[in-house]
């Protein structure tokens, strides 16, 4: 990266952010009548903080494949919001007590310890549901078959990767392995690999490919961020992994060490330290080395690679 991208990247994040929250405000439905309880507990977990690290990157994919068209980030981000309420949708459930039992998210107590089980499941279970009300609603289609298009290959894009077969399944996975901390949960690389694949990578991999397919990307375009992403995912879960380890609770916004508490599978566990580095910065040059292979690489999107493995949170 050249002199000054750090500031440069650091601003371009700002501005997305804020354009991904102002749209994510607009896209609610609001907190009202008797369903204000319930409301309020959405808007609660998905206003409490949080990079937006994947609509980010939906909006960077589609910058990337149509540069200098004002109009794709319109069209990526109800995908990018949409797979923001899916995010925060597994991190409700995921605080859970029968899953990783947390009460810190994102700085803030976890939505279960403020507003109680049952009704942090049905919010979950509601901002599952209010994506694919935004991803069908959202950007118009009348009268452009072509965007209606790309809207179904969205759909189901991000439905797969939310699922049974990726993150869904991934965190299934992860409940089982759980309890052998020593043997990263009894998986080997391979077995880690895939489980981190589907938990965390299938949904940023979904983030990268929608924006990239809303903003009208070529077939190669799209094989290309794919690719990307993949190892970008694999990047951002050692990442994780590592600050689990290295960071503070204040700096991540949530529980550190409490992957190793509860003896979850992780790439320290199996790798060390050191070599889990040493992998997520190997990833980092995959993922750009894909980006190279369409002329993608000057875009964002390589900055954001390289910005995962540098993070303090």
């Amino acid at each position: 990266m050249s002199p000054g991208t750090d500031a440069a990247l650091g601003d371009y994040l700002r501005a997305r952010r804020d354009a991904v929250d102002c749209a994510l405000q607009r896209m609610l439905p609001p907190a009202a009548g008797r369903l204000e309880a319930l409301g309020e507990a959405m808007r609660y977990s998905v206003f409490a903080g949080g990079k937006r690290f994947r609509p980010i990157l939906a909006l960077a994919a589609a910058e990337a494949v149509a540069p200098g068209d004002a109009s794709a980030i319109d069209r990526a981000m109800p995908a990018g919001c949409a797979i923001e309420l899916i995010h925060t949708y597994s991190l409700i459930h995921d605080d859970l007590p029968a899953m990783d039992n947390d009460t810190l998210r994102r700085g803030k107590p976890t939505l279960h310890v403020v507003h109680g089980e049952g009704i942090a499941i049905l919010a979950g279970d509601g901002l599952l549901a209010e994506a694919f009300v935004i991803l069908s609603r959202e950007p118009d289609d009348a009268g452009r078959p072509e965007i209606a298009a790309r809207k179904l290959a969205t759909i189901r894009r991000i439905a797969d990767a939310a699922g049974a077969t990726g993150m869904v399944g991934g965190q299934a996975i992860d409940l089982q392995a759980a309890g052998h901390a020593h043997d990263a949960g009894g998986l080997d690389a391979e077995s880690l690999r895939d489980m981190h694949a589907r938990k965390t990578g299938a949904l940023i991999r979904a983030s990268a490919v929608s924006g990239a397919i809303m903003a009208g990307g070529s077939a190669a375009q799209i094989a290309r961020v794919d690719d990307y992403a993949a190892a970008l995912g694999l990047a951002f879960q050692i990442a994780d992994d590592v600050l689990d380890v290295e960071g503070a609770s204040a700096a991540l916004g949530k529980t550190a060490g409490k992957d190793a508490a509860a003896n979850k599978p992780t790439y320290p566990a199996l790798f060390g330290l050191a070599a889990s580095k040493r992998l997520a910065r190997d990833a980092v040059d995959a993922a750009v080395a894909e980006l190279a292979r369409e002329q993608l690489h000057r875009s964002r999107l390589a900055e954001i690679a390289h910005w995962v493995v540098s993070r303090t949170s």
